[in-house]
């Protein structure tokens, strides 16, 4: 791109854990990028910003040419007001063709986007190229793929690392599986199965010391902003499941609800599968945490709505390795008074409506590796709600939130 014309700058956002090799990568990138004159923007959850430095260290760019500093807070987050003036401030003289954004380790990549797709300032002069995602491979396969194993914290401590690891692979467009030199074959097979898992469209390629040609992550044009909500593998298998239910490959065997959603198969080695679990009847919240709880560390994500028998909230389910955590959505249509109701229906033709329920459903998303789904099904049956206790009446023990926005950790490391 040739500066000085009124074409947008094309913006590739780098997300990935702590130490998976983010400011690595940015070096390298600015030490061959050829002909490309490239602008970095790093972030650093520190008061000191040690990655802008380790830039600035190892290339030929000063810390005020080139490389804008954001210190105390994530770019996503509290700092949103920050990046926006930096960018936009850095596209004034158009001294470059191509804009890096580096997030915080504990950042979450689709703010980020957003930021540069949404109707600003920001949108009319840059375009996204490509969310890049580094993989520190052994901590992945370590938090996903493994037993047991430990889990890292970012800076602020109340995000488990799964968690973000999972949101920075399910809204990529190319992951890098970094640091193959400490993996078996094997190993990296069953990662680029993971991350299929989660992210079916994404393009992966191994990096040593984050090493890569410029040419595989810059001016790709991987980025659809129409559809950066619809890339996480679980929502592909809700709506795949959805499609075979059409079909009546999950009819009921004689309990209401539809119970035995779909069951997923990628082009698999490592057993990396998914299923989906449907059900018009409520858990008892006991029962439900307790299997919560004891999900086997073969389940990578579990993502979707439940309904409590203990409250009319719509509580999602989000978890991510040995990560739970519920938050309420709101009330559940069916619940409210009637006026209400009938507004919400009438804006929502499609909506799947029951005559005796109405909107409220369980709907859950599990994707593992050789996973017991008959047991896993079992288990989700004994803690549903039995004839006598939806009957009975008088309040149920709860952990689960009952106010809307409220989240609980269910399970955490």
């Amino acid at each position: 791109m040739a500066t000085g014309t009124d074409e947008a700058i094309p913006v590739t956002i780098l997300s990935g854990s702590l130490g998976a090799g983010k400011t690595t990568l940015l070096n390298h990138l600015l030490s061959t990028a050829g002909d490309r004159r490239l602008a970095v923007l790093v972030n650093d959850m520190g008061a000191v910003n040690v990655d802008a430095e380790l830039v600035a260290e190892g290339s030929e760019l000063e810390l005020d040419d080139g490389v804008a500093e954001l210190s105390n807070g994530c770019i996503c987050c509290e700092l949103q007001d920050d990046l926006e003036t930096a960018v936009v401030r850095l596209a004034r003289d158009r001294s470059f063709d191509h804009l890096l954004v580096e997030s915080s380790g504990i950042s979450e990549p689709a703010p980020v986007a957003r930021l540069f797709t949404t109707e600003s300032r920001v949108a009319a002069l840059y375009d996204v190229d490509t969310l890049v995602t580094v993989l520190d491979t052994p901590a992945f396969l370590a938090a996903f793929g493994g037993e047991g194993t430990a889990e890292r914290r970012g800076d602020e401590g109340d995000r488990p690392l799964s968690d973000l690891l999972v949101e920075q692979v399910e809204v990529s467009n190319l992951v890098l599986l970094n640091k193959t030199d400490l993996c078996s074959e094997t190993e990296l097979e069953e990662a680029e199965e993971l991350v299929g898992a989660l992210q079916p469209d994404a393009e992966t390629i191994r990096t040593a010391f984050s090493a890569v040609d410029p040419d595989r992550l810059l001016g790709v044009g991987l980025f659809d902003p129409k559809r950066i909500g619809e890339l996480p593998g679980w929502k592909r298998a809700l709506e795949s499941a959805e499609g075979d239910r059409g079909h009546g490959d999950d009819a009921d065997d004689g309990h209401e609800g539809d119970h035995h959603g779909g069951h997923h198969h990628p082009d698999e080695v490592y057993g990396v599968s998914s299923f989906v679990y449907r059900r018009r009847r409520p858990f008892h919240p006991e029962r439900f945490a307790a299997f919560l709880e004891e999900l086997p560390s073969k389940i990578v994500r579990a993502k979707g709505t439940a309904w409590l028998a203990s409250n009319e909230m719509r509580v999602s389910i989000a978890q991510a390795g040995p990560s739970i955590r519920a938050t309420a959505q709101g009330p559940w249509i069916a619940s409210l008074p009637e006026v209400e109701r009938d507004m919400y229906r009438s804006n929502r033709p499609n909506l799947e409506w029951d005559d005796e329920h109405g909107d409220r459903r369980t709907e859950l998303v599990f994707i593992g590796t050789k996973y017991d789904e008959a047991g896993l099904r079992a288990g989700l049956e004994n803690a549903l709600v039995t004839d006598e206790e939806w009957e009975r009446d008088g309040a149920l023990e709860d952990r689960f939130p009952a106010e809307q926005g409220e989240e609980t950790v269910v399970r955490e490391p």
